[in-house]
């Protein structure tokens, strides 16, 4: 059997678009997804262990966490069946907080661990793109920070953008998840050429704004022409969060992801008090929710060793 020394990692959330930043801009931040991996003791050991947070999460042949690992695990010549993963977290499913890329991130990072030699930081996240379908939560929860991330002949672009100290964030989110699947099917095949044009130029705002720290900015830079008003009717007691978050002050107050989720964008502090208003707007409409501050974590994830 195996002697590999216990390892364990521990991956951040992230919220994806930022409005007008469509499946390119990615934020992470501290709600986190934990995995502990050692070797199997006997065969009759589930591969997968489900903990805190994880009750709706499936078994493991259709969970990402396990087939993450499973995968990076025989693209290294690995067997994966040599070992068992346990997993807790703090990231609700279906809420466009990056769950599935933080499980992507986690199983690719533990079988990468592994080897006698880390790969290169780009082949990690091409793995974890592969899984996802596209950058914009994986590239977040492997590098951290705040990234714009994007395809280019078959290479992964990552720019790392500032964000200023002077701003602070919160998340909240409904008890009725939104299928990822189901968000991109609402979304039109083509859009109007203003739409097209007016995104960038928002997008130029907002980055601005959150380097500079500038209210002004982000205010206008926030506004999205491609797939949030598509989006919202599927999510009960969105637009009344929304308009909850922008009423109690929020500089901005944008889907999160895909949806079921809302993000706001806040002054220093504000945090608590933005969340807390999400909560209340989706309450008005009759959806019970939960959120709370949120802040950037800035450091890339890493593979710990128990020896």
């Amino acid at each position: 059997m195996n002697q590999a020394p216990h390892r364990r990692v521990r991956v951040s959330a992230s919220t994806s678009n930022l409005g007008p930043g469509f499946d390119l801009a990615g934020l992470a931040l501290d709600r986190f997804l934990e995995v502990e991996l050692r070797p199997r003791s006997s065969p009759e050991e589930a591969a997968l262990t489900l903990g805190a947070g994880c009750e709706s999460w499936p078994e493991a042949a259709n969970n990402r966490l396990w087939q993450a690992f499973e995968r990076a695990a025989r693209a290294r010549e690995l067997n994966p069946r040599a070992y068992v993963l346990r997993a807790r977290t703090e990231i609700p499913v279906g809420r466009g907080l990056g769950s599935s890329g933080a499980a992507s991130v986690a199983g690719v990072l533990l079988a990468d661990s592994l080897c006698p030699a880390p790969s290169p930081r780009e082949d990690l996240l091409l793995e974890c793109i592969e899984l996802e379908g596209h950058p914009d939560n994986a590239t977040p929860a492997l590098v951290g920070g705040f990234t714009l991330s994007f395809l280019d002949r078959g290479r992964a672009v990552v720019i790392e953008s500032e964000i200023h100290d002077s701003l602070s964030f919160a998340v909240a989110w409904p008890e009725e998840p939104l299928e990822t699947a189901r968000a991109r099917q609402a979304l039109p095949a083509s859009v109007d050429f203003a739409d097209a044009v007016e995104n960038p130029r928002r997008l130029a705002a907002l980055l601005a704004g959150l380097r500079r720290g500038d209210a002004a900015l982000i205010g206008a830079g926030s506004v999205d022409r491609l797939h949030e008003r598509h989006r919202l009717p599927l999510i009960r007691g969105g637009r009344e969060a929304l308009a909850s978050a922008r009423a109690a002050g929020a500089l901005a107050a944008l889907i999160s992801g895909s949806g079921s989720g809302m993000f706001a964008i806040c002054a220093k502090d504000q945090g608590a008090r933005i969340a807390a208003a999400l909560v209340r707007g989706f309450e008005s409409a009759g959806v019970r929710a939960e959120g709370g501050p949120a802040r950037v974590v800035r450091e890339a994830p890493r593979v710990l060793c128990d020896e």
